[in-house]
C-alpha cells in the first residue's frame, strides 16, 4: 500500500501539473501576456506546483523537515540535474534578461533564505516577507515586460470554460496527489530509519521536480532553449518565495531548520545558484561539457547524502576530496571562463 500511494501520488502530481500549466498558459495567452512572461511565471510556477502542494501539505501536518528539504533539494536538483541533462542533449541558450536580472535574483534569494533561517526557524514574519517579495517580483516582471505582448497569431483560441476547467482540475489532482505522496514518503522514511529532511532532499525533491524535467527537456529538443533555462530559474525563485512563503504561513509552528540544513544543504544551494552566473556568461550558452559538470556534481551530492545516512566510513574521505580538490578546481575554471568572456567582449 505504501508503494502504491507513493507511485500513484507522484503520477497525480505530474498529470495535475501538466493540466494546470496548459490551462494557465492558454488563459495567459487569451489575456495578451507575452511568451517571455508566460515562461518565467505561468510555466515555471506551474511546474513548481507539485512542490507547493507537497510542502503545504507537509507544513499543515507539522512535518517541516519534508517542506524545507523539498524546496532546497528541488532547487539543487533543478540546476544540477535538469540543466545538466538538457545541456548534454543540446547546448542551451541563455536569454540576456536571465543573466542581468533573474539569475542574480535567484542568487540573492538563496542567500536571503539562509539569513532568515539562521535562528533555526522560518517563522510567519519571515514567510510573510517571502510572499511580499513574490508579489513585488511579479508586479515588476509584468510592468517591465508589458510591451512584449504576443502577436495575435499566438493567442489561444481554446474556449475559456475549458481553460478554467483544466486549471481547477489540475489543482484538484495536485491536492489528492500530494496527500498520497507525502503520506507514503513519511511512512517510507519511518520504515527505513531515514530522517524526513533526507527524504525531502532526495526522493521528494526529485519526484516533485519531474514536471520541470519534462518541460525543460521538451523545450530544449524543440529548439526553445532559453525557455529550458528560464523554467529552471523561475521555478527556483517561486520555490523560495511562493512555496516556502505559503508553507511557513500555514505551518502551525513555522518551519524548523536543522543544523545540517544550515551547515551543508543551504550553502550547497547557494553555491549552485552562484555557479549559474559564470556558466551562463560564457557566450550566453550552457555547453555540453558544462552540463556534464553540473550532472556530475548532482551525482556527487546525492552520493554524499547516501553515505551520510549510512554513516559510511568513506564519508570523511569523500568530503575531503570534494572540499580540497574538486570544488577549488571548479571555482578556478569558472573564474578563468569569466575572465576570457570579458576579454572577448572588450
Amino acid at each position: 500500500m505504501m508503494i502504491f500511494g507513493f507511485v500513484a501520488g507522484l503520477a497525480l502530481l505530474i498529470v495535475g501539473a501538466e493540466v494546470l500549466v496548459r490551462g494557465a498558459s492558454r488563459l495567459a495567452l487569451r489575456m495578451g501576456i507575452s511568451p517571455l512572461i508566460i515562461g518565467l511565471t505561468v510555466v515555471a510556477f506551474g511546474t513548481s506546483s507539485p512542490e507547493l502542494a507537497v510542502s503545504v501539505k507537509s507544513a499543515l501536518d507539522d512535518q517541516a523537515g519534508i517542506a524545507m528539504g523539498n524546496v532546497v533539494g528541488s532547487n539543487i536538483f533543478n540546476v544540477l540535474f535538469i540543466l545538466g541533462v538538457a545541456a548534454l542533449i543540446v547546448p542551451l541558450t541563455v536569454a540576456p534578461q536571465l543573466i542581468r536580472q533573474d539569475i542574480p535574483l535567484m542568487i540573492g534569494l538563496s542567500g536571503l533564505l539562509l539569513v532568515l533561517s539562521l535562528d533555526g526557524l522560518l517563522g510567519r514574519l519571515d514567510s510573510l516577507l517571502l510572499v511580499a517579495c513574490l508579489a513585488a517580483y511579479l508586479l515588476f516582471l509584468f510592468l517591465h515586460n508589458r510591451r512584449e505582448a504576443p502577436p495575435p497569431s499566438k493567442k489561444s483560441n481554446t474556449p475559456l470554460p475549458l481553460n478554467l476547467f483544466m486549471v481547477l482540475g489540475g489543482l484538484a489532482l495536485l491536492v489528492l496527489g500530494s496527500h498520497w505522496f507525502v503520506g507514503a514518503s513519511v511512512e517510507m522514511a519511518a520504515r527505513l530509519g531515514i530522517s524526513e529532511q533526507v527524504i525531502g532532499l532526495t526522493i521528494v525533491a526529485a519526484g516533485t521536480s519531474l514536471p520541470e524535467v519534462v518541460t525543460s527537456l521538451i523545450a530544449a529538443l524543440r529548439g526553445e532553449r532559453d525557455i529550458a533555462v528560464g523554467n529552471v530559474v523561475g521555478s527556483n525563485i517561486f520555490n523560495i518565495l511562493g512555496v516556502l512563503g505559503l508553507s511557513g504561513l500555514l505551518a502551525p509552528s513555522g518551519i524548523g531548520v536543522s543544523a545540517a540544513m544550515l551547515g551543508f544543504d543551504m550553502p550547497v544551494m547557494i553555491a549552485v545558484a552562484l555557479a549559474c552566473l559564470p556558466i551562463c556568461l560564457t557566450g550566453g550558452t550552457i555547453n555540453r561539457w558544462e552540463g556534464g559538470v553540473l550532472l556530475g556534481y548532482y551525482l556527487a551530492y546525492t552520493a554524499y547524502l547516501v553515505l551520510q545516512v549510512a554513516h559510511h566510513d568513506a564519508l570523511q574521505g569523500f568530503g575531503a576530496v570534494m572540499s580540497y580538490f574538486v570544488l577549488p578546481i571548479t571555482a578556478l575554471t569558472l573564474m578563468v571562463l569569466v575572465v576570457q568572456e570579458r576579454r572577448r567582449r572588450t
